[in-house]
């Protein structure tokens, strides 16, 4: 190893450069900017995409899981699918406690009548969505059920909801989080195709409350072929509905227009129970006004539903046919297997899990059986490299690896502060305006505006202090206290965030920064605050690494 001095100093904002001609070009492959393969370990596979990143306790735990790698993520598989199952989760409770969120246990009446009909202060009005957004950073950082946080945030975007659009919504978002994303990832895909139609902030997101045979709105029926079940690949256009080709169970291939305005007319009376619709009081919850319905016969993907049908029984049909339609376990599968594995993911992947989806489409619980499938195969153990973390997925693993000590709470400076600075990234939670939720693929996030913004925000945490003037990320206090060398130092915290080695150029340039004057090898003074401070600045340059941005 060359222990020779180095002759000038090298800034955090000059490595930051030297690294960004290399990451525009992230690899599709899992050759790394360097040049050579890596493959890192399973439990790093695993803890980064089954959870928001490893930490150093995530790691120990899910190795002390089985005697080899295939039994250790077989038992941590069904660790997390069956979240409520006995783990110590101190940790996550105290800091949920310490929180006090105000909303996180009210009914959607509770949350409508106290929130949105209250006439104070907007900021109360929309307490529910401020919470929510909070919890959802404690959740993925401190929370060790980190699947069902992974899972959560899957359905969310594939149910995307703008929260901020109305305040209808922003005041009872706690209550779609909890009830209708939450309490049905696990379980059945009809029956949470019932709740999301059902749910008041989607029938405002997509205006359906207002929807009615003397004045249509077909947004939400739009959307749920579109982009909730059969998808935009299994769209067909303007063809007449008699023209569309068969499948082999006599089935229509995909959906044509008039398959969404003949599906409009069946949710027509899907409505919220508010001041202004009449019948029902003023409580925000669903409301059905059969007054409103359009009560003669239509057609949807080759079903005639007849006229008069008893109450609801067009919007559910219409449910059934989509829900069963072999489109719609393809679009979903794909969309899983491209969260779960990798952005463009092999159809052989994509068509067994879609088998499994019909197979077990009147389970309980479906969509664990669905997702069990794709994380036990061979693809998702040996894919590396093929997706590239969005912002939350940076910020949050980089909270974990580093055991950030950050609660996110409601109405607090630093907390604001971290909101602020975080929505300057580009996914600012429940904020994407279209129905289609945040894109899932490197193309939309591998540009030098959305990483010089997860730089700065990386720097702004390895800077940040507490009230008593301690660092939110105690690097140093982390640190081994037998390393005092640049190559030690930077050889421990590759270790420690990437779990796989850099190549030799990346680590040399780090090692460079980290020694300046000194040599490589050559003892540093750590009890010197311009060292620890340019170990804190090594941290957060490894945060800001290529590498770190791989799934």
């Amino acid at each position: 190893m060359n222990t020779e001095k180095r002759s000038s100093s090298m800034s955090r904002h000059q490595l930051i450069h030297a690294f960004l001609p290399t990451i525009p070009q992230l690899p599709l492959t899992n050759k790394l900017f360097g040049g050579n393969s890596v493959t890192p370990p399973l439990s790093m596979i695993a803890l980064n995409r089954m959870a928001f990143g490893p930490s150093p306790e995530a790691i120990d735990e899910f190795n002390a899981l089985g005697a080899n790698d295939d039994a250790r993520l077989l038992a941590y598989i069904e660790q997390q699918l069956n979240p409520f199952s006995s783990v110590n989760n101190s940790e996550y409770s105290a800091r949920l406690a310490e929180a006090n969120f105000l909303t996180i246990n009210k009914t959607r009446q509770q949350l409508w009548q106290q929130h949105y009909r209250h006439d104070g202060e907007y900021s109360y009005k929309t307490l529910a969505l401020r919470e929510v957004e909070r919890l959802l950073f404690i959740r993925a950082v401190y929370n060790k059920r980190q699947l069902i946080e992974v899972l959560a945030d899957f359905w969310h975007n594939h149910f995307n909801v703008y929260a901020w659009s109305m305040s209808q919504i922003a005041a009872l978002f706690m209550q779609y989080d909890r009830d209708v994303i939450r309490g049905h990832m696990l379980g059945n895909f009809r029956e949470m195709l019932t709740a999301v139609a059902q749910s008041t902030e989607m029938l405002y997101y997509l205006d359906n409350q207002t929807s009615s045979a003397a004045g249509p709105n077909e947004n939400w029926a739009r959307e749920l072929f579109e982009l909730h079940t059969l998808g935009a690949e299994n769209y067909l256009g303007v063809m007449r509905q008699n023209d569309v080709p068969l499948d082999n169970e006599n089935r229509p291939i995909g959906y044509v227009d008039d398959d969404v305005y003949e599906a409009t007319r069946c949710f027509t009376g899907w409505t919220v129970a508010n001041k202004d619709t009449g019948p029902g009081g003023d409580t925000g919850l669903f409301l059905y006004r059969a007054d409103w319905h359009d009560r003669f016969q239509k057609t949807i993907l080759g079903n005639f539903i007849s006229a008069d049908q008893p109450a609801m029984k067009d919007g559910h049909d219409v449910l059934d046919f989509v829900a069963y339609h072999p489109g719609t376990a393809r679009h979903i599968a794909r969309k899983l297997c491209r969260r779960l594995v990798s952005d463009y993911p092999p159809q052989s992947l994509v068509d067994s899990t879609a088998a499994v989806f019909i197979a077990q489409q009147n389970a309980p619980d479906q969509l664990k059986r669905v997702v069990r499938h794709i994380l036990q195969s061979n693809e998702f153990k040996t894919t590396w490299g093929e997706k590239v973390k969005r912002p939350f997925e940076a910020i949050v693993s980089a909270m974990r690896a580093t055991n950030a000590d950050f609660t996110i709470k409601y109405d607090d400076s630093d907390s604001n502060s971290f909101m602020w600075r975080y929505d300057q990234m580009g996914q600012a939670p429940f904020a994407w305006h279209a129905p289609d939720g945040y894109p899932d693929t490197k193309e939309h996030w591998q540009n030098s505006s959305s990483l010089v913004m997860r730089w700065r925000m990386v720097n702004w945490l390895v800077d940040k202090k507490d009230e008593q003037d301690q660092y939110r990320l105690n690097i140093l206090g982390q640190t081994p206290g037998n390393l005092n060398t640049a190559t030690g130092l930077v050889d421990y915290w590759i270790d420690r965030i990437l779990g796989y080695s850099m190549s030799a150029d990346d680590r040399q340039l780090i090692i460079d920064f980290m020694a300046q004057e000194s040599g490589p090898l050559e003892a540093l003074d750590m009890s010197n605050k311009k060292v620890q401070d340019r170990l804190r600045s090594m941290v957060g340059l490894i945060l800001n690494s290529p590498q770190f941005q791989l799934r």
